[in-house]
């Protein structure tokens, strides 16, 4: 199926000091267009995770990724006075985009009228997949706030971390307090991916650390384990990236063919490179 990627798609956004930039992408015919927001991990940009776009729009959804604060392309220092919060103007990024999901629409050629706006889904890999979370219900602990959004109705959460406490480094717990999740109200049907290899800096756990969520919350469905994925789960953050340190396509397609067999409710296969559990 031929795509169309359009970027940027600029949304004035008041009260975050930058205006919130987009790539929109999306199949050139065809209509009621399911649709993904998608939020990128540290320092990333709406330009990469190429490897999933592409194909989730070649498979029929329409792709929304805005470029976070935090993005290298940015450059919001430490001195910033929003740095701090940037993980709540993530999910405001996140929100925002819903919102405005007519206008970004209607911005790209040949769009307009043809996504389902009752048919949306979150997805995020890595501090994008804690973000996207909180529309799905999970929570920070000691934050009083809920940003569930039930206009969301699915989620695939790829190298979600896990919970807080003893399972930080120092570091992390003195930098990082939004990683200290309640996934208790995660109630929104979801998917989480984790590499068997995946060893994080921020935490002393474990690989394992990055499955906690599917025993936590009621919402996430399905766990698919990817044997041998590291943090970036094969490549998934970008065709050439040099941060990818376990490259290997076949992982990249096993996570093509999983997430887009679970927004489309069909049932999750790992096949022999993986494998799932479901509740």
């Amino acid at each position: 199926m031929s795509v169309i990627s359009v970027r940027p798609v600029t949304l004035p956004t008041p009260g975050r000091g930058d205006d919130l930039p987009l790539r929109v992408t999306a199949p050139l015919t065809g209509d009621n267009l399911p649709v993904i927001v998608f939020s990128h991990g540290f320092g990333q940009s709406m330009d990469g995770y190429a490897p999933l776009v592409d194909h989730w729009s070649g498979q029929g959804f329409a792709v929304v990724q805005p470029t976070h604060l935090d993005s290298r392309a940015l450059n919001v220092t430490p001195a910033d006075p929003r740095h701090p919060g940037i993980w709540r103007h993530r999910v405001d990024d996140l929100v925002h985009v819903l919102d405005q999901l007519a206008v970004i629409e209607a911005a790209v050629p040949g769009l307009a009228g043809r996504l389902d706006h009752d048919t949306i889904a979150v997805a995020g890999h890595s501090w994008g997949a804690q973000s996207v979370s909180m529309l799905l219900g999970a929570r920070v602990e000691g934050d009083p706030a809920d940003r569930r959004d039930p206009r969301v109705k699915a989620g695939v959460l790829l190298a979600l971390t896990g919970t807080g406490g003893a399972n930080l480094t120092p570091f992390a717990a003195e930098h990082f307090p939004f990683m200290n999740p309640d996934f208790a109200g995660l109630t929104t049907p979801s998917l989480l991916v984790a590499g068997d290899k995946d060893q994080s800096m921020l935490s002393p756990a474990g690989p394992e650390w990055f499955t906690e969520a599917y025993a936590l919350s009621p919402g996430i469905r399905t766990l698919l384990t990817v044997h041998g994925g590291e943090h970036s789960l094969g490549g998934i953050t970008g065709y050439l990236s040099t941060e990818t340190t376990d490259e290997s396509p076949e992982r990249v397609a096993l996570i093509r063919r999983a997430t887009t067999a679970f927004l489309r409710g069909e049932p999750v296969d790992a096949g022999p490179l993986g494998s799932v559990e479901n509740k």
